[in-house]
């Protein structure tokens, strides 16, 4: 397993603690927690085997929370000295003097164990970072070159986005957390034209969180089937631009987990965040049809939808060992059986709601630069496969007349999480459990209860994989977390499809 980088290990980062926590604590503070950041990005993108950009920053600072006269305070600064973490907790307490008059709750947070100097560092082989620019430029070039040998394609992009997050946490109750994350994520999109229409076909090989070994290495080492796909997708393409167009109507849906896992985002995991269910947050997604008032009683889908929230999985984009507020991140069931048994959420809500996951935090607190106050960000939500389940061939050989649905691309769901379609990289007619070409100008659309309810068998874990996305934005001043959602291919019967093309003209 890789160390902590050295270049961050260096920083000053426990003297700021100490002097901001001390000083935190001499003025009073029941609460406060010292957070030291630096997350770099680094970006590159290719076109037709030529560099289009490349970008390397980097966000170094840290920030002050407490809590004081019951009311939140919150600074931030990016001088490396004591002087600076000193005046920054003096003004972290100064914010919470003002919102106390403001305050009719007084802030309270959930109990958690202390973690004395625990460090955590995410699961990979080779950090990106640490690979030389013009090889990582030249593999994406000759992606780019490769797709453009297909007949079909008339131009083609390739680019990978690499982050590595280090974190530093400390706070009055005495734990300090040291950790490292990895994450990355590499695409490539292929374009063409053809008799009446223009299209694209893109990969769907998720974003991980995995090394530069993602993009080099045999699946079996941690890699993905980069050669296989790309020799595919040209063929994809083709086939794509002279598929006829569907027929408006209602099928029934094979769901592939590289398109389930959007639809898993917008309609589950956004609508469990418990600050929407609550109404305390609306801003980018909305609020939640999801309300607390329905836990424990409302049925989200049929009997076979059991969904998760899980901090800890293995190469998730999501996963931590501590949050933002020195919780250990844990598993944790959100829909059992069909119906909502739980809510993602951080220390101040598991105080206000201790009916949910024990009066504990689910480890759901996240801030994505040292500018940040956490919030509650979401967990890696996933739809879990039937021990015994189905193949995927078997899923699609239950179904008469139907589509095979595979990758995401666009999708729209209204400010309640509850009305929404979506699109796909690709849709498959179905025929008498037979897969019988593409088809083009689909949509599918439901509310959030009628699809779930309408799913009717899950794949076994072999159809199981793990997707997601790295700009799921949230809050205001907005805030971007990186979040992981796994499935399995899913059966889901009778679903209203869109011709998009006729509805474009309506």
């Amino acid at each position: 397993m890789p160390e902590i980088d050295s270049t961050f290990t260096a920083l000053p980062y426990r003297a700021l603690g100490s002097a901001a926590l001390a000083r935190a604590r001499e003025l009073g503070a029941t609460h406060a927690d010292f957070r030291f950041e630096r997350v770099r990005y680094q970006h590159l993108s290719v076109r037709d085997g030529a560099l289009q950009g490349a970008s390397d920053t980097e966000d170094l600072g840290f920030a002050v929370r407490v809590i004081h006269r019951g009311a939140w305070g919150f600074a931030s600064g990016v001088i490396l000295t004591i002087d600076e973490a000193v005046r920054v907790a003096e003004e972290a307490v100064a914010v919470a003097e003002v919102a106390a008059a403001m305050t009719t709750d007084p802030v309270e947070l959930a109990p958690e164990p202390t973690y004395a100097d625990l460090t955590w560092v995410s699961s990979y082989v080779v950090n990106p970072l640490d690979v030389p620019m013009p090889e990582k430029v030249a593999l994406l070039v000759d992606w780019t070159q490769r797709l453009r040998l297909g007949a079909a394609v008339d131009h083609a992009s390739a680019a990978v986005q690499q982050v590595q997050e280090n974190k530093y946490y400390a706070d009055l109750a005495g734990t300090t957390t040291t950790q490292q994350r990895i994450r990355i994520h590499p695409t490539f999109e292929a374009m063409g034209a053809g008799a009446d229409t223009f299209d694209s076909m893109a990969s769907i090989a998720p974003p991980v969180g995995r090394g530069w070994e993602y993009l080099t290495e045999p699946v079996d080492a941690g890699g993905y089937a980069w050669d296989e796909e790309i020799d595919q997708v040209p063929e994809l393409l083709a086939e794509k631009l002279k598929a006829p167009s569907l027929k408006a109507g209602r099928y029934d849906l094979v769901i592939h987990p590289s398109n389930l896992w959007l639809t898993i985002h917008e309609s589950v995991g956004h609508a469990t965040e418990l600050d929407r269910a609550l109404g305390y947050e609306a801003n980018y997604a909305g609020t939640s049809f999801a309300t607390y008032d329905k836990l424990n009683t409302l049925q989200y889908g049929s009997r076979v939808m059991n969904v998760t929230g899980d901090r800890t999985v293995e190469h998730g984009l999501a996963s931590v060992g501590f949050d933002d507020e020195g919780v250990a991140t844990q598993s944790f069931d959100i829909v059992k059986d069909g119906r909502l048994v739980g809510y993602q959420l951080d220390r101040a809500m598991g105080h206000m709601k201790p009916e949910v996951n024990g009066g504990r935090s689910n480890g759901c607190a996240y801030a994505d630069s040292p500018g940040h106050i956490p919030i509650q960000r979401m967990a890696n939500v996933s739809l879990q496969a039937a021990p015994d389940g189905p193949s995927e061939q078997d899923l699609i050989g239950m179904v008469g007349n139907g589509l095979y649905v595979v990758g995401d691309k666009s999708w729209s769901i209204d400010m309640q999480r509850f009305n929404f379609q979506f699109t796909a990289q690709r849709f498959y007619k179905i025929q008498n459990g037979e897969l019988v070409g593409q088809v083009r100008d689909v949509a599918y659309q439901a509310t959030t209860t009628d699809f779930w309810g309408a799913m009717e068998a899950v794949g076994g874990p072999e159809t199981w994989q793990l997707h997601g996305a790295f700009n799921c934005g949230k809050a205001q001043p907005g805030q971007v977390a990186a979040v992981s959602h796994g499935a399995p291919t899913a059966l889901f019967r009778d679903i209203r499809i869109l011709n998009t093309t006729e509805e474009a003209g309506q």
